[in-house]
This record gives structure tokens, sequence and C-alpha cells, in this order.
């Protein structure tokens, strides 16, 4: 609450000092900021707790995996007393019964486990080569494509997207954009983040507080063009930003800073059955 009475406050201020930006319009970018910013933290623990069910669900199948090869030579312990002592032999037979039926089923959800991370790696792999094809036709200096963490990533320069300073795209970029829904509304079972970013270069306008501000609003732009112009699912889409305090390049360089300057999209496969496979 501090936080916002802070923002509201400086909203305020900003507001009784420029008569560039109506009262209306800097409620609209305040409410969009605002909401960006809630969005951006719940996002954050989205994928923190998508990590930690990632690293759980590893860990489970290496416990798996060793208390099956424990199992495994349980089995030949009991099947060498077998041989050894008939007058035990009823007892062990159950026993062995039972420890066979227990590592089938052990072996079993390994392999379920262990198919559907591999039906995953396949959905990004395809989703990672439809995202190439469709924006075959732009070049390495307005955006990339990567995979990495099992997600795909198209960052795209400020360049492509946005004047110098300004949340408005370009209509390049806005083409960029669209060759991108192209592929988001084939593949429906893909989230998207989309993440604002800046250099460390600071900015103070009548439209933003600074460059935090920027990433939010250039963030939640792209979203509205993607839901608004190109229909995509906004149930799909968490626009964040992030300003300058992720960067991928060195702030002391005009090369480095045009790096940092970038608008990240970012897609992976939905994990909802991962998560029912893991409660089970």
């Amino acid at each position: 609450m501090k936080k916002i009475g802070l923002i509201i406050l400086g909203g305020a201020l900003i507001m009784s000092s420029t008569s560039c930006v109506t009262k209306k319009k800097f409620l609209l970018a305040e409410n969009g900021r605002i909401e960006a910013l809630s969005r951006g933290d719940k996002l954050q623990g989205q994928l923190n707790e998508c990590h930690n069910e990632m690293d759980k669900m590893r860990g489970q199948i290496d416990r798996l995996q060793q208390d099956t090869n424990r199992q495994g030579n349980s089995i030949r312990h009991y099947q060498q007393l077998l041989s050894s002592n008939m007058n035990e032999q009823e007892k062990l037979n159950a026993l062995l019964g039972e420890k066979l039926k227990e590592l089938d089923e052990r072996e079993k959800t390994i392999q379920e486990l262990q198919g559907m991370i591999d039906q995953q790696n396949a959905t990004v792999q395809s989703l990672l080569n439809s995202v190439k094809d469709a924006l075959l036709g732009f070049s390495s200096d307005e955006l990339t494509v990567r995979e990495q963490n099992g997600k795909v990533y198209v960052a795209m320069s400020d360049k492509l997207l946005f004047q110098s300073g300004s949340a408005k795209l370009d209509k390049r970029g806005e083409e960029a954009l669209g060759k991108l829904a192209e592929v988001l509304n084939k593949q429906t079972e893909i989230d998207v983040c989309i993440e604002g970013h800046t250099d460390n270069k600071p900015i103070h306008t009548a439209q933003f507080k600074d460059n935090w501000d920027l990433s939010v609003i250039r963030a939640t732009s792209v979203a509205r063009i993607l839901i608004e112009k190109y229909k995509v699912n906004p149930l799909q889409i968490q626009p964040s930003g992030r300003g300058e305090y992720m960067p991928v390049a060195d702030n002391e360089t005009a090369e480095g800073r045009a790096k940092n300057r970038r608008t990240e999209i970012i897609m992976s496969p939905k994990l909802d059955k991962l998560f029912q496979m893991l409660k089970k």
C-alpha cells in the first residue's frame, strides 16, 4: 500500500507540473502501469513455481530410479533366500509378488513422467521452428529467436518496435507481431510472457517517470496489439516490465545499450499435466 501511495503522489506531482498530459491520460497510464506491475509480480511467482515444480519432478525421477534399483537388489536377495530355504518359500513368494508389483508401478510412473518431459521438449522444438519460419524476413539487429530452459525467446529491439522514449508501436513492429500472432493462434496450449527491458540511461518525461515505467507500458502496448488487433487469447498473455535490471550486454557502450533496449516475448508449453502427475 505504501508503494502504491508513493506512485499516486508522484503521479499527482507530475500532473501538476506539466500541461502536455491530461489528467485522464495520466490516470490511464498509471492504472496500466500498476496493473502491469501487479501482473509482473504474479507472473514472477508463477515462473518461480514452475521452476520449483520442474526441479521437484526431476528429483522425483531420480529418487524413483534409485528406489527402483534398490527394489531390484531386494528381489534378487529374496530369490536367493527361496533357493536356500524351502521352508520359507510361501512367505517369500508372497513378499516377492508384492515387491514385483510395486516395482512395476514405479517403473510405469518413471516412464509416464519421462514421456511428458519428452513431449514438452518436442512441443518446444516445434514452436521454435514455427517462430523462426514466421519471422524469417526480419534481420538479426531487429530481432533474435532462441530456445533456453524449455522456453522459446523472441527478443525484439526497440529499433524494430518503438521510437526512442516512446511506447507507440511502429508499423514494422506491428508487422512482426502479426507474424508471431499467426503462430500463437495455432498453438493455444502456449503461455506467453511479454517483458519490457531498457538500458540504464535515466528517463523522466510527462508520460514516463523512469525506465521501469517505460518498460511496463511498452510491454502492455505489445500485449494490446497481439490481443486487440491480432486476436490472440488474452488468457495466454502476461505483460511485465523489467526496466534496466536485466541487461544482456554492457551498458557502457552504445552497442550494449542498444541490445538492452528490447522487448522479450517468452513462450512455453503449459505445465498443467505435469503438475497433476506430480500430485498423484
